[in-house]
């Protein structure tokens, strides 16, 4: 049976990547992705043929993928992360069945929020949600009533896809949410372009963090009701402490 592995490459840097997916994209003969996360992996697996679109087609991509996989060649779909979390897994699931004859196997990766909490120390030791801002294929009212319901819960909340140039504004339309249920000195932090070039992380508060001005390759961490920062970690007590 043809294979089609949908792949989670993690932050980015080669590192950072499993070793199960690093396997499978060797066994591969094609590596399909967009443009950007293939252009994290090339160099590493030379004599591969890469097939990429840009953003915004994924459709297509997850077509070409399948196709190629139909007429018998092992391919792979990469995604940055996990394939399971704001990946491909599932349009590539949900289309596979006009393709009986390929096997689809999911590779798991280290999503962002792992990733960038252990830059910024440990927030989420304790029960958390991850909430993407980008209104593409979700509402926005939605995501408000996500967020206030998040906050109120005084969960820990990850942030994904905080900012882009036509969203300039949602993180503060985001914290102004948050801001309900949270103090302004609330413990926050965030990281950007994670395992790659440019990999920063900054540790600061809820009103701080209000007018900070980030992109698509950052992750936001507002902390919950007992986060604090502890010698340059956020931290997010479980209650060991008190055992």
């Amino acid at each position: 049976m043809a294979k089609l592995y949908v792949i989670g490459l993690g932050p980015g840097s080669y590192e950072d990547m499993t070793m199960r997916a690093a396997k499978a994209l060797e066994d591969c003969e094609v590596i399909a992705g967009y443009t950007v996360y293939v252009d994290l992996i090339r160099e590493h697996f030379p004599g591969k043929e890469f097939l990429t679109t840009p953003m915004r087609r994924e459709e297509e991509r997850c077509r070409l993928a399948l196709a190629r996989a139909g007429a018998g060649q092992t391919v792979a779909m990469i995604c940055s992360g996990d394939a399971g979390v704001y990946g491909m897994a599932g349009l590539i699931l949900s289309m596979a069945g006009a393709y009986p004859g390929v096997e689809v196997e999911v590779i798991p990766g280290v999503t962002a929020a792992l990733s960038g909490a252990a830059l910024l120390g440990a927030p989420l030791v304790h029960d958390f949600a991850v909430i993407s801002l980008s209104d593409l294929l979700t509402p926005w009212e939605k995501i408000e009533n996500r967020l206030r319901c998040a906050a109120e819960a005084d969960f820990v909340i990850c942030l994904y896809n905080p900012s882009s140039r036509k969203r300039a504004d949602y993180l503060a339309r985001a914290c102004r949410i948050i801001g309900a249920y949270r103090g302004p000195d609330t413990v926050c932090g965030y990281a950007v372009n994670i395992g790659r070039q440019g990999e920063t992380c900054r540790i600061c508060t809820l009103r701080e963090l209000a007018q900070t001005q980030t992109d698509m390759f950052t992750t936001v961490f507002i902390g919950n009701s007992q986060t604090r920062e502890a010698d340059g970690q956020m931290i997010t007590p479980r209650g060991y402490e008190h055992g």
